[in-house]
């Protein structure tokens, strides 16, 4: 099992930055296939990015292409979601999950995923 913790998240202006942090207990984290969604008030939770075990091929939502980088420290067992120009239609409550047995094609399915964090508010305001 893996547990997972976000950090990172707050109140921005559009236009700004942030970078969200997920840690994830275990000597596994390798093996792990890392993903970001995100779940806006009254909304279904969305798949943001993707990142694979090693290459460590990343898989992005349309919405946040160009703007959004998702990266992997395997050696800190932590994976990053830098957040760039940020707009209002960000603001979400953003989990951070991990599973070892999801297919290539599947990333985007939430269901897929085994573990989740506990979330990371990210708000942006006009």
């Amino acid at each position: 099992q893996v547990q997972l913790v976000e950090s990172g998240g707050g109140l921005v202006q559009a236009g700004d930055s942030l970078r969200l942090s997920c840690a994830a207990s275990g000597r596994t984290f390798s093996r792990y296939i890392m993903g970001w969604f995100r779940q806006a008030p009254g909304k279904e939770r969305m798949f943001v990015a993707a990142i694979s075990r090693s290459p460590s091929i990343t898989y992005y939502a349309d919405s946040v292409k160009g703007r959004f980088t998702i990266s992997r420290d395997n050696a800190k067992n932590t994976v990053y979601l830098q957040m760039n120009s940020l707009k209002p239609e960000d603001t979400a409550v953003y989990y951070c999950a991990a599973d070892d047995s999801i297919q290539l094609g599947y990333y985007s399915y939430f269901s897929k995923y085994d573990y989740w964090g506990q979330g990371t508010q990210v708000t942006v305001s006009s």
